[in-house]
C-alpha cells in the first residue's frame, strides 16, 4: 500500500475514532449529571413517603384546637391544645411532618441532596471530565451559561475548601440559576456559594445539550446542528420548508405537532383500555408509571439472509467447533502446555492430547463431559474424559494454554494492516489493545480481560 493511502487511511480512522470518543464522553456526562439528579429526587420521596403519613379528618382536629383555645386562652400548649386533638401530641406532628411535605419543601430537600451528593462525590470527577470537551454555542442567549463554563474551568484547580467566589469575578445569574435555586446559591449578602453554583451550571448545560443549544467541537452526534442545513438555508428558507412539507410559522408546526401526539396517544390510551395493544401495557415502576412493551417473538429469517447462509454451507460446508479446537492445537501445540499434577503420566501424549480436545470442548461449550463421552465415536469413556480433566485442567495449565494461542495469533496478524499488538480479549469481539488505544486501554468490559491475558 502506498503511504499517501495509508496516511489518508490513517487518518480517517482516528478522526472517526475521536468522534467517538467525543460523543462518548459528552453521553457520560450527560448520563452523570441526570443519574445523581434523579437519585435524589427518589431519595426524599422515600423520606417524605415514611415521614409524612396523611392524617385524616385534618379539619376536625384544627376546629377542636381552635376551640380549646379560645375557651382558655391562658392555657399552655401542653394543657389546651395537646388535649383537645385524639393522639395528642403525636398526632399534631404527623400534621406538621404532612404539612412540609409540600412543594416548596420537596424542592428545598431535593436541592441541599443534590448539592451534597454533588460536593461529596460528583465534585471530584464533573469538572475534570468537562475540560475535556469543547463546547460551542451559536446562540447569543447562552452566552451566560458559556460564561459560565468558562468560570468553572478557571477554577477548576481551586481548592474546594474555597466555598465562594472572588468578589472581583462576574458570575452570570440569569439564565443560568433557576428561579428556585437562588435562596441556595446567593445568600442574604449576594455572596455566591461555589458548590450549588457549579450544580446549576452543570444542570443547565446538560439541558442545553440535549435541545442542541449547545455543541460540542469534535463530535459526531453531539455536532454543529447548522453542519446539517444546506448552505443556502438562510436565503431560500421558504423553498426548503416548501420541500419538507412544513410550516414557516412555528406556532402552526408545533400546534400541528402537538395535536398529531394527542390523537396518537388517546388512541393508544384507547388500544390498552380495551385490551388491543398486542401486549403493551402500563406498569409502574419505582413510584412512576412505564409503558411495558412485550417481546416481539423470534421473527422469521429473511429470504436474503437464508440463501446466505445457504451459499456459505454449499462452498464450505459446516465445520464443527471442535475441528477449529484440533485444527488449533496442530498449529500451536497449546495441549503440551496442559501437565499432570500426579507424579508420573502412564498414558500415552497421543492419547492425552485427544481426551484434552474433548474435555475442553465439552467444558468451552458447556454441553458436559457425559454428553461427548455418549454421543461420539471417538472409543474414549466417561470416566477416562473425568481423570483427564481431574488430573490435567487447572487454572495454571489453562493460562498457560490461553497465552500460548494469544502469542501465536498475535505472531501471524499481519503489523502492516493491525499494527504492533500487544495483548487480545475474546468477549464476543476483538480488540487490538496499543498503550494509547483509548477504547480498549479504559474499557470497563475490555480492561480486565487485557490485564488478565498480559
Amino acid at each position: 500500500m502506498q503511504p499517501p493511502v495509508r496516511l489518508t487511511l490513517v487518518a480517517a480512522l482516528a478522526w472517526s475514532r475521536t468522534t467517538e470518543i467525543t460523543d462518548a464522553l459528552v453521553d457520560l456526562f450527560i448520563g452523570l449529571v441526570s443519574k445523581f439528579n434523579t437519585r435524589a429526587e427518589r431519595k426524599i420521596e422515600k423520606a417524605i413517603e415514611a415521614e409524612a403519613k396523611k392524617v385524616h379528618r385534618k379539619t376536625e382536629k384544627l376546629f377542636s384546637i381552635a376551640e380549646a383555645s379560645l375557651r382558655t386562652p391562658e392555657g399552655t400548649v401542653r394543657q389546651v391544645v395537646f388535649p383537645a386533638v385524639p393522639g395528642g401530641e403525636a398526632t399534631l406532628q404527623a400534621l406538621v411532618a404532612e404539612a412540609k411535605a409540600d412543594a416548596k419543601a420537596y424542592k428545598a430537600r431535593v436541592r441541599t441532596v443534590l448539592t451534597s451528593s454533588y460536593s461529596n462525590y460528583y465534585r471530584r470527577m464533573l469538572p475534570k471530565l468537562l475540560a475535556a470537551i469543547e463546547f460551542k454555542c451559536n446562540n447569543t442567549a447562552y452566552r451566560p451559561l458559556m460564561d459560565a463554563v468558562d468560570l468553572l474551568q478557571r477554577y477548576a484547580d481551586i481548592p474546594n475548601a474555597t466555598r465562594n467566589y472572588d468578589a472581583s469575578e462576574n458570575v452570570p445569574i440569569k439564565g443560568v440559576v433557576p428561579d428556585g435555586w437562588l435562596e441556595a446559591v446567593v445568600d442574604e449578602n449576594g455572596i455566591i456559594e461555589r458548590a450549588s453554583y457549579e450544580l446549576c451550571v452543570i444542570v443547565s448545560l446538560k439541558d442545553a445539550l440535549r435541545r442542541r443549544e449547545i455543541y460540542v467541537a469534535g463530535a459526531r452526534r453531539w455536532r454543529n446542528p447548522e453542519e446539517d442545513l444546506p448552505t443556502d438555508f438562510e436565503d431560500n428558507r421558504d423553498v426548503h420548508y416548501e420541500e419538507l412539507r412544513q410550516p414557516l410559522d412555528a406556532g402552526v408546526f408545533i400546534a400541528t405537532l402537538q395535536e398529531a401526539m394527542r390523537a396518537a396517544m388517546a388512541a393508544c390510551g384507547e388500544a390498552v383500555r380495551r385490551n388491543r395493544s398486542g401486549g403493551t401495557k402500563v406498569k409502574t415502576l419505582r413510584g412512576e408509571a412505564r409503558w411495558h412493551i412485550p417481546d416481539l417473538g423470534k421473527l422469521q429469517v429473511p429470504e436474503n439472509l437464508r440463501a446466505l447462509h445457504t451459499e456459505v454451507a454449499a462452498r464450505w460446508g459446516i465445520i464443527d467447533l471442535l475441528d477449529f479446537l484440533k485444527e488449533s492445537d496442530f498449529v500451536t501445540d497449546f495441549t503440551d502446555a496442559f501437565t499432570t499434577v500426579a507424579t508420573r503420566e502412564a498414558t500415552p501424549r497421543e492419547v492425552i492430547r485427544k481426551r484434552l480436545l474433548l474435555v475442553l470442548y465439552a467444558l468451552g461449550t458447556n454441553v458436559g463431559i457425559k454428553r461427548v463421552a455418549d454421543g461420539g465415536r471417538h472409543g474414549e469413556t466417561e470416566a477416562a474424559l473425568r481423570a483427564t480433566r481431574h488430573l490435567f485442567v487447572n487454572r495454571d495449565n489453562l493460562r498457560a494454554a490461553i497465552a500460548t494461542l494469544v502469542n501465536a495469533t498475535l505472531k501471524m496478524r499481519d503489523p502492516l494492516w493491525w499494527g504492533n499488538g500487544t495483548a487480545c480479549a475474546s468477549d464476543s469481539k476483538k480488540f487490538g489493545s496499543w498503550s494509547s488505544n483509548l477504547m480498549t486501554e479504559y474499557s470497563p468490559g475490555v480492561a480486565g480481560l487485557l490485564r488478565d491475558v498480559a
